[in-house]
């Protein structure tokens, strides 16, 4: 069973930069892609961010493109979120996620496997 441990979140002011990171165990990290959801109060969880076993692929939501960069440690088993230029609307708990195969990270169904969150807040 695949654990994920999310980390890296915070209090930041608006236009600042966080990284978020998630660590996991229990399956094999090199053969699955994996993903970043955000959901904010009141509001549907939405996929942020995707990248495929390799890290050659990408996938950003139109919200975060130019701001966001999603990357992997396949050593470290790791996955990155890099936040710059943040905005008030980027408050949410983050999570991490890992995807049902190697190559599919475009989509919300694509992903099988969450974490417990950790929470992101903007202030102005």
């Amino acid at each position: 069973q695949v654990q994920l441990v999310e980390s890296g979140g915070g209090l930041v002011q608006a236009g600042g930069s966080l990284r978020l990171s998630c660590v996991v165990s229990g399956r094999t990290f090199r053969g699955f892609s994996m993903g970043w959801f955000r959901q904010a109060p009141g509001k549907e969880r939405e996929l942020v961010a995707g990248i495929d076993w390799s890290g050659g692929g990408t996938y950003y939501a139109d919200s975060v493109k130019g701001r966001f960069t999603i990357s992997r440690d396949n050593a470290k088993l790791t996955v990155y979120l890099q936040m710059s230029s943040l905005k008030l609307e980027d408050t949410a708990v983050y999570f991490c996620a890992a995807g049902g195969g190697p190559t599919y990270y475009r989509r919300p169904d694509d992903f099988t496997s969450w974490g417990q969150g950790t929470q992101v807040t903007v202030s102005s």
